[in-house]
């Protein structure tokens, strides 16, 4: 099972491209970020004829997340509200749409869009922190119902210094600040795995490149876009990807996807070799 992310910065700008992948590499599930669109204006006509099953959230030139998948998926829920009904902070939180979920062959999927958070410090920031918190709260629900959790999205976080390209300079700044790292590692808990770093450790590996300063044709970039594995899946990754080259396409998001590729349902002829399949 091949699950992706890619924050495509406006699915409109970008829906050619996204099609065009989904048609190359044939994930199971793409899951989208920065669709920036509103709910009654989301391309969903063009996807769905190309034999694809879309499900959105958004809003109006500003956030936004999506699955689109030609497989069937069940028990989708928008927002923080679709696993918090009666959480106050849940509703104010989630009036931007930045969550969406949904069940793949019982695999539940979390497609999500952390806030950047501006400046260390600012309200912005505040917002952040407290929207990882909720994310927290949030989770709790599938993980009660026992389904193998996928979690994934931009989380404009580098959670660790090899994630950036200057971490010397960037270390303390936003998105690389102790309290935004703090946060999510308590929303992965001892049980989700970053799977990016089950299969590379070394540093120079990015998925997101600033539009400013020529980031891309110096190749200064950060990973903040991650794909988190309960143990369960852990144990069935096969590799994880950053399409690096998709950064290059004329009228690039400043994102590239990632995927990730797992032997779900299990398959019991395949070796088991340093933790995985």
């Amino acid at each position: 099972m091949l699950i992706a992310t890619w924050n495509v910065n406006s699915i409109r700008t970008r829906l050619d491209q996204v099609i065009k992948w989904m048609e190359e590499v044939k994930p199971d599930l793409l899951c989208l970020q920065e669709t920036k669109v509103d709910d009654t204006l989301f391309p969903k006509e063009a996807i769905e004829s190309k034999g694809f099953q879309v499900f959105f959230h958004g809003q109006k030139a500003y956030n936004g997340v999506a699955l689109i998948s030609p497989h069937e998926l069940d028990d989708v829920r928008m927002g923080f509200i679709g696993e918090l009904p009666s959480d106050t902070e849940a509703i104010r939180l989630g009036e931007q749409k930045r969550v969406i979920s949904a069940l793949l062959d019982g695999i539940r999927v979390v497609n999500v869009y952390v806030p950047n958070g501006s400046e260390v410090g600012s309200p912005k920031y505040i917002y952040k922190l407290e929207w990882l918190n909720c994310l927290n709260r949030y989770l709790e629900a599938p993980r009660k119902r026992d389904e193998p959790i996928c979690l994934l999205g931009d989380f404009n976080i580098a959670l660790e210094a090899r994630d950036i390209h200057n971490p010397k300079r960037l270390t303390g700044g936003i998105m690389a600040s102790e309290k935004e790292r703090l946060g999510l590692k308590s929303v992965l808990g001892e049980n989700m795995q970053d799977v990016f770093r089950v299969f590379e450790n070394e540093t120079n590996h990015w998925s997101w490149w600033d539009y400013r300063s020529g980031a891309w044709d110096r190749d200064s970039g950060w990973r903040i876009d991650h794909i988190y594995l309960c143990e369960t899946l852990v144990m069935q990754a096969r590799s994880c990807l950053i399409h690096k080259s998709i950064r290059g396409n004329q009228k690039p998001s400043d994102h590239a996807p990632v995927s990730v590729d797992i032997n779900w349902p299990p398959s019991e002829d395949l070796d088991y070799v340093d933790g995985h399949y």
